[in-house]
């Protein structure tokens, strides 16, 4: 078992959920490489095994899965997902698809309840990497203001339907698409105020009919190449883009003319920092970011898992159980 250095805690996992990244660090990312036999796998919930400070074997817990130094200037300075020398579980580190995991002290925190079920860990451990870059993309990053309008790209997926819940948490218009319409059809239940079909529609066109030519606040858009051209188009004068992923391709072009005309800003924004992750967990114990579960494994069928994950079928997260 693996030994706990000083300043680290071991978790005993009950729950890991899979993300996107999962995919990409199997099928190989650019400057990342893994050593088999690796252990993928960011998300993850359990009962702390070996303690360390304020944390006690027995307390339940949820894993932030990015890992920094704690000492570069960024970090010093309250941001650690700028950190230098950032990494993520299951990317950079071994994962949670597994028993146990020694992480850093400060990478995990309380989730609430005496006796947690196995179904409390499921919803712990499909909340973290999700609810937290959501957190910094919506609140941090695009300073989403109540009553504002904001499109998020995708929804099915986990960072787009945490997106859609922090929307309605701070009162702002949400605009979701989707290529599915079972899927839209489940985020207008859970609150989208605006649902289109990107597979036949032309967003920016329905978008700029819909609000009068002014188009919207904020784009959240995690997919890239393939939707950048149609973000830009959606925007208003002054509006806000954010991006935390490239899933259909890095390469997206630009008319600088239209940037600064426009007076868009454009942002980047990846995982969260200490303050962040508090936040999110708060809510998260409060009841007010729960993610939904479209469906549950036994660690032992971790490749239908993947297999699942990869059609891309699926609405909310899909997690691991670990007995």
């Amino acid at each position: 078992m693996a030994p706990v250095p000083p300043g680290h805690v071991r978790v005993r996992l009950r729950a890991a959920a899979l993300n996107h990244l999962d995919l990409f660090v199997v099928a190989g990312l650019p400057g990342v490489t893994i050593t088999p036999p690796w252990i993928t796998g960011a998300d993850g919930a359990g009962v702390i095994d070996v303690g360390d400070g304020d944390f006690a074997p027995g307390d339940a817990v949820v894993i932030n899965p990015g890992i920094s130094d704690r000492t570069c200037e960024y970090c010093m300075d309250g941001e650690q997902s700028l950190c230098t020398n950032f990494k993520l579980l299951g990317e950079h580190l071994p994962g949670t698809f597994a028993e146990y995991i020694v992480v850093p002290t400060p990478n995990v925190a309380r989730i609430a309840g005496a006796e947690l079920t196995d179904e409390q860990f499921v919803r712990a451990a499909a909340f973290p990497l999700a609810s937290l870059t959501a957190w910094r993309m919506m609140v941090t990053r695009a300073r989403v203001q109540p009553g504002e309008d904001v499109l998020i790209w995708g929804i099915g997926g986990g960072v787009a339907i945490a997106c859609l819940q922090i929307a309605k948490l701070i009162g702002a218009r949400a605009w979701v698409t989707s290529s599915s319409d079972a899927k839209l059809a489940r985020a207008k239940a859970m609150g989208a105020d605006e649902v289109l079909n990107h597979r036949n529609t032309d967003v920016a066109k329905e978008i700029r009919t819909r609000t009068g030519k002014r188009g919207v606040d904020v784009v959240i858009d995690n997919v890239g190449q393939a939707t950048w051209k149609q973000s830009l188009l959606t925007l208003r004068k002054g509006g806000r883009l954010v991006t935390c992923g490239a899933t259909t391709g890095p390469a997206a072009e630009i008319d600088i003319r239209k940037l600064f005309w426009n007076q868009y800003e454009l942002m980047g924004s990846t995982m969260g920092n200490d303050s962040e992750f508090a936040a999110v967990v708060g809510e998260f114990n409060s009841g007010n970011l729960m993610p939904p579960v479209d469906s549950v494994y036994d660690l032992s069928e971790g490749r239908a898992a993947f297999e699942q994950l990869a059609r891309g079928e699926q609405f909310g997260k899909i997690v691991l159980r670990i007995s």
